[in-house]
């Protein structure tokens, strides 16, 4: 509510450009055809003059405004997409990145080139907002949410990278951000094992034991409804999905394969832990289209659509405290 008592609107979405190589702006303008369907307002952070290019050589009917600032955005919505202008510093070529044009969603290999010094946009985001510990990434659709407690990290390396300690940070800031963003009462963690059968009691290494049980008693003992550790080859048929709110997974492929197969098209990639809420389609760039028209927005209406509804339940949070 405003503080003279009537509804308050909603403020548009920002989309960042993402890698001017890749698809980023044709999804954005698709994103914007679509605004019939429920997708809530946004303003897109990119350059006019090249969205408006790439809009006519897709054959794509979106007119391009650009404005001063976000809040012109809900105006400006149903005519026109709006943009806030951000110049590029060279210009982009369709499906060949650049070191002197990179953003968000990101080409690593070329923001690596350009001295950026993070793993990836988690880690940048995390510092941005001056945060003493990386923020969290989930991914998330409406049969599963997953939270992989390391993500970019070769396999070999990830038992050495485990602890107790950030099994329980992790498991905490994603159950905090279930009741906070998702309005879960009382999140649900199904937390899985490193090895296979959850170790076996031993027999296939002792990590689950020595390090994933602790963090699952330590987060029990904090309050937080935890279970685990338990086999991965179990957790996501459709009968044990019910049972938790989310799957905190030991490594990449653990968390991303089944969200990814049962979800391809729709799941979003959700930073967890930072003071604003942010949202990605869980896809690349897809250098190997761009600029042919082919790609599709339904992974970022998707991004669009949970980022609203986290915003809402945030508010409503906030009124509650």
């Amino acid at each position: 509510m405003s503080d003279d008592g009537a509804p308050r609107a909603e403020a548009p979405l920002l989309l960042t450009m993402g890698e001017p190589a890749g698809i980023g702006g044709e999804i954005a303008l698709k994103a914007w055809l679509r605004r019939a369907e429920g997708v809530p307002a946004f303003a897109a952070i990119d350059n006019p003059e090249r969205l408006a290019a790439l809009a006519a050589a897709l054959g794509l009917a979106v007119p391009v405004r650009a404005i001063a600032a976000p809040c012109e955005a809900a105006a400006v919505f149903p005519a026109a997409l709006p943009v806030l202008p951000q110049r590029l510093g060279a210009p982009a070529v369709a499906g060949r990145p650049s070191a002197a044009t990179v953003t968000n969603p990101i080409q690593k290999k070329p923001l690596y080139d350009a001295g950026f010094a993070h793993p990836g946009h988690t880690e940048f985001l995390g510092a941005l907002a001056g945060l003493a510990a990386p923020p969290v990434m989930m991914l998330a659709a409406e049969e599963l949410r997953v939270v992989p407690v390391t993500i970019h990290r070769p396999l070999a390396e990830v038992p050495r990278a485990l602890s107790t300690a950030e099994i329980v940070r992790i498991g905490t800031i994603a159950a905090t951000a279930l009741a906070r963003d998702f309005g879960i009462a009382r999140p649900r963690l199904a937390v899985a094992g490193l090895n296979p059968h959850a170790g076996e009691a031993g027999s296939m290494g002792d990590e689950d034991e020595t390090i994933v049980a602790p963090a699952v008693d330590a987060l029990r003992g904090a309050g937080i409804d935890a279970v685990g550790p338990l086999p991965a080859d179990t957790m996501f048929h459709a009968a044990a999905r019910a049972r938790y709110d989310a799957a905190l997974c030991m490594y990449h492929d653990q968390a991303l394969i089944p969200i990814k197969t049962l979800a391809f098209d729709r799941a979003v990639n959700v930073t967890l832990g930072l003071p604003f809420v942010r949202t990605s389609p869980d896809h690349g760039t897809a250098l190997d289209i761009a600029g042919k028209g082919l790609a599709d927005p339904t992974s970022l209406i998707a991004a669009l659509r949970m980022a609203a509804a986290m915003s809402r339940c945030r508010r409503a949070a906030r009124a509650r405290a």
